[in-house]
């Protein structure tokens, strides 16, 4: 049978952040437990643009996301593509919304596992379109009393408490300064396009729970060193690619007051096969880059759900 293509719309009617949650959590269990394969980014550059490649394996498919960045132009573009175990293509879906999905879950088991179980106040840093699901999947693991937004639009800022406050269906505080939005949170997720940190270790009170989701570049920080260095936890979703887009763990290791052997695998944690927080005062810290496990693992999830719903277009392609 011939490849279904996959719109956006196909992807927001079949994924919901729950089913992301428990997508991404089953998926690291299986990284974890070696019933499933993960390769770091690659990208390969033109002068005026970046192509990027996330490839992973899982249960019976492979597949890999696909997107491009140009400085001209739409900007990025994401597309995934999926194959079964005999090397036959399953699917091409577009994939903004569902790299959206997967990450902000990604934060939300992070949070799950990490976070301290009393934790009742939730702060964001970033309005943009992906801390809207760092927002959502954070909300549904813990039961926050206050959520608190910081972005340096005023207007955007406002727009965004607004429309999630809709969306979760709870009051949304927007902050005057980063600093105001973290000094009382337990969680702090921070999801800018920053090169420069946008959280300072020193504002985190103990027993914080961080994830610093927005850069995946090596030559970019959004949280300062003092974050790394005062997290009694550092997880991260694949080592070998954290080494290389990190920059704040790059900025830590270099500043010579943390090393990489202080690096946890998040999906170790989650098996079982690592220690988490171990303490109610323990400042933990999940780094996120995105991997392409988690992406596989939503595709999967997209495809079954369209072909019992009947979505999508056969392409004119063989399998």
């Amino acid at each position: 049978m011939n490849p279904l293509y996959l719109t956006e719309g196909d992807v927001v009617a079949t994924l919901t952040i729950r089913d992301a949650l428990t997508l991404v959590e089953d998926a690291a269990r299986a990284l974890a437990e070696g019933r499933a394969q993960n390769r770091p980014r690659q990208r390969a550059y033109l002068p005026s643009s970046v192509i990027q490649v996330l490839a992973a394996s899982y249960g019976s498919r492979m597949g890999h996301k696909t997107y491009t960045v140009a400085m001209k132009g739409r900007g990025a573009r994401f597309w995934h593509t999926m194959f079964n175990d005999n090397g036959e293509m399953l699917a091409l879906m577009e994939a903004d919304a569902l790299g959206q999905l997967r990450t902000g879950a990604a934060s939300g088991v992070a949070t799950r596992f990490l976070a301290r179980d009393d934790a009742h106040t939730l702060a964001v840093i970033g309005t943009g379109w992906q801390a809207r699901t760092q927002l959502e999947a954070c909300f549904h693991v813990r039961q926050f009393t206050r959520v608190l937004v910081y972005g340096r639009n005023a207007d955007r800022r406002a727009d965004f408490c607004e429309q999630m406050a809709a969306r979760i269906g709870h009051a949304i505080e927007p902050a005057e300064s980063a600093r105001d939005a973290v000094a009382e949170a337990d969680v702090v997720c921070t999801m800018t396009n920053s090169s420069t940190p946008v959280l300072e270790g020193a504002w985190l009170r103990a027993g914080t729970h961080v994830n610093a989701a927005g850069s995946n570049r090596a030559n970019a920080q959004e949280i300062d060193v003092e974050t790394v260095t005062r997290a009694s936890v550092v997880a991260v979703e694949d080592l070998a690619q954290a080494k290389v887009e990190s920059g704040d763990l790059q900025a830590a290791n270099e500043s010579g007051a943390w090393v990489w052997e202080h690096a946890t695998l998040l999906s170790d944690i989650i098996a079982g096969h690592a220690l988490g927080r171990t303490g109610d005062d323990q400042i933990t810290l999940f780094e996120s880059l995105g991997i392409g496990l988690w992406d596989l693992a939503a595709a999967s999830h997209v495809f079954d759900a369209c072909i019992v719903q009947g979505r999508g277009t056969r392409l004119p392609i063989p399998s």
